[in-house]
């Protein structure tokens, strides 16, 4: 056994320093805030008669910008829920939630950091939109909602289809 301490299991490079080791991705939740909300309670304002099955519908967006200040990014999940009957298609409730977080992010690669900030950082946010979505909802007068986990991977892979499928539709149009 020797005495000599442990050293390091780094690669050396050819002039004795050691190679830089990559860093782990590092994100922080800064702050989390309502930027818009509105719910409409359509069932008060026109009425429904008789027992109603809802059906309900959620479609969601994401944004994300950055801001001034170094390693902090705005992210934006607008979610809209449409619920109406089964039965004759009669609108129930109509909720929009604008719900965003400001991350602090640092060691993420500039190519990876768009797929992170759209999936990773609404991922740390849903949980909160669907309490918020669930509370609005008890209160105003239905049933809490409590919405399914979104698949933020597919939603990304739908957005960027879709923007291929834009992109080449405005290249036909632009040749034609």
């Amino acid at each position: 056994m020797s005495d000599q301490p442990n050293e390091s299991a780094a690669p050396q490079t050819g002039d004795g320093s050691e190679a830089q080791q990559q860093k782990p991705p590092a994100m922080r939740v800064l702050g989390q805030f309502i930027r818009d909300l509105s719910f409409e309670n359509i069932v008060v304002q026109k009425g429904v008669g008789g027992e109603v099955q809802p059906d309900v519908q959620v479609q969601v967006n994401l944004d994300a910008k950055k801001r001034s200040a170094e390693n902090q990014y705005e992210v934006l999940t607008k979610f809209k829920i449409e619920s109406k009957s089964k039965d004759g298609d009669a609108p129930l409730f109509l909720m929009e939630l604008e719900y965003g977080g400001i991350f602090h992010i640092e060691n993420v690669p500039e190519a990876q950091l768009h797929p992170f900030l759209l999936i990773e950082c609404p991922r740390m946010l849903f949980p909160f939109v669907r309490r918020i979505v669930s509370d609005i909802t008890r209160d105003g007068g239905f049933p809490p909602l409590n919405l399914d986990n979104v698949d933020f991977v597919a939603l990304y892979r739908q957005e960027l289809i879709r923007r291929a499928q834009a992109e080449q539709a405005a290249k036909a149009q632009a040749d034609a």
